[in-house]
């Protein structure tokens, strides 16, 4: 779910999921996700699918609306996606992008990426959810639609949801945890007694989905001009996004946006409109700055926008967000299942804050930059770009950072210097790759010696041999991150890594 406020415009409708919202006693469902947009999704859908019960509690009736700033996929979160069967489908209807351009000569060439997904895919965010949904609907979590949280308490054995449904009717559920993925202005995360601190940096950011007459001919266009900015990517089904603002145009997120305010920002930064007719969607919201200091409270943890919202700067919000859910949902399995200890879930904070802080900085600096409008500070862009463009180790660092496949965790002290790395997605030897083989949720072995799985753990483990010569055994997790590794065969360490971190 997004920070903006206005929501008007509704994108196409997808099958429908079984909706639960006639029960009337509590739920026993283990695990309650607040907002269905895609963070809570993917993970309501990856507790689903691991046969955890799972309710998603959602305010709005059953509709998936183009009500937020998303307009793409990194790499990353492609991976992620690849890993539960679903990049494909994506891809299929969106438009892959192998440049990413920011301001004035600062641009990134993803094309070079270590992975499968060389490009940001742009697409609208209704696709994305109309996915997640059904997977999430298959898998058989139960929609709450038109139900409002209206609070929660918890206590050492549970968290108890208080809901209004259809109709104003009062009810409680009950589970085991709660996750609010609800937004930027989260009743989850107000319920747990949460600040949200930091600030807003434009206070009337433009959207909008139009058709174009004469369309630009590079893939993506962006440009800053003194007290103005825009951005044009393509769909790839006939519309492009506009984003932009008028430093000296500032409106409340209320006042509606007409075509002829997105005309006159785009001939102002782009020196065209393009020939703009037809809008799906015309939207303005402001961009703050905010992260919660703590992504869990007891019971109860917060991902997506409900803990960290930032400028649009490299499309970085929903990618942020749905990597969130995919760092969580295979710890909160874990311990439902009663393979790890509750321990495990603070593993959650120590990973994804310090990754939302991240981005809230980067994005920052990034939209400061391209809103320079002193002539100091519009000199330092153009160094920087400049700097960025011919010395490589800060151009990958930053295509690593804006597209996720930099991200790595903090390993415990003395373990292997591979362990918290994203591992990449490999070749087996004999066929197959590793980001299939992580669907089902399962850790997977890779080694340069075979290894046989045992029935007691076929669900939860694969295990297969480096397509190369690499010597390396590595464990990795359902998220896709190294667990464990070494760089010897010694059988006696395998088996206790596999007791430590399979169970």
């Amino acid at each position: 779910m997004s920070g903006s406020t206005d929501r008007t415009g509704t994108a196409p409708t997808p099958d429908a999921p079984g909706d639960s919202s006639a029960a009337s006693t509590p739920s026993a469902a283990s695990v309650i996700v607040v907002g269905a947009g895609p963070t809570g999704l993917l993970l309501a859908g990856d507790l689903a699918a691991a046969g955890i019960r799972t309710t998603l509690v959602e305010k709005r009736p059953h509709r998936i609306s183009n009500l937020s700033r998303a307009f793409g996929l990194h790499a990353r979160t492609l991976e992620m996606l690849d890993a539960r069967g679903l990049a494909d489908e994506l891809e299929a209807v969106g438009c892959p992008l192998a440049q990413l351009l920011f301001f004035g000569a600062l641009d990134i060439d993803l094309s070079t990426l270590p992975s499968r997904f060389g490009h940001l895919l742009v697409l609208p965010q209704y696709e994305v959810e109309r996915v997640l949904e059904r997977r999430a609907a298959r898998a058989g979590a139960e929609f709450r639609f038109e139900t409002e949280t209206t609070g929660l308490s918890q206590d050492a054995d549970g968290v108890t949801v208080e809901v209004r449904g259809p109709g104003g009717r009062a009810e409680t559920l009950r589970a085991a945890y709660v996750v609010g993925t609800d937004g930027m202005h989260s009743t989850v995360r107000k319920a747990v007694g949460l600040p949200f601190p930091g600030r807003s940096v434009i206070r009337s950011m433009v959207l909008a989905d139009v058709r174009l007459t004469e369309p630009p001919e590079a893939p993506m266009t962006v440009n800053a001009v003194r007290g103005a900015f825009a951005l044009v990517v393509p769909f790839g089904d006939g519309y492009h996004r506009i984003v932009g603002w008028q430093c000296e145009r500032e409106a409340a997120d209320d006042v509606p946006v007409g075509l002829d305010e997105v005309r006159e920002l785009t001939r102002l930064s782009l020196g065209s409109d393009f020939g703009m007719h037809d809008p799906r969607w015309l939207s303005r919201f402001h961009c703050d700055e905010r992260q919660v200091p703590a992504y869990r409270v007891g019971r109860v943890f917060l991902a997506g926008d409900a803990a960290h919202v930032h400028s649009p700067a490299g499309g970085q919000g929903m990618n942020t967000g749905l990597q969130d859910a995919a760092n969580l949902s295979w710890k909160l399995v874990r311990v439902l299942t009663g393979l790890a200890p509750q321990t495990l879930l603070d593993t959650y904070q120590a990973e994804r804050h310090p990754v939302g802080k991240t981005v809230v900085r980067s994005s920052g600096r990034l939209i400061r930059l391209a809103m320079a409008r002193r002539p100091w500070t519009r000199a330092l862009r153009t160094a920087l770009a400049a700097f960025v463009d011919v010395y490589g180790p800060v151009r990958r660092m930053t295509a690593g950072q804006v597209t996720g496949i930099g991200v790595r965790y903090a390993a415990p002290r003395g373990a292997h210097r591979l362990v918290g790395a994203r591992v990449p997605d490999v070749a087996f030897d004999g066929g197959g790759r590793l980001y299939e083989a992580l669907r089902g949720g399962r850790f997977v072995l890779v080694a340069p010696w075979a290894y046989e799985v045992g029935r007691e753990r076929a669900d939860r483990l694969a295990a297969a041999r480096w397509a190369s010569d690499r010597p390396t055994a590595v464990l990795v997790r359902p998220d896709g991150y190294v667990a464990w590794a070494a760089d010897t065969a010694d059988p006696g360490a395998v088996d206790a890594a596999l007791a430590a971190h399979v169970g």
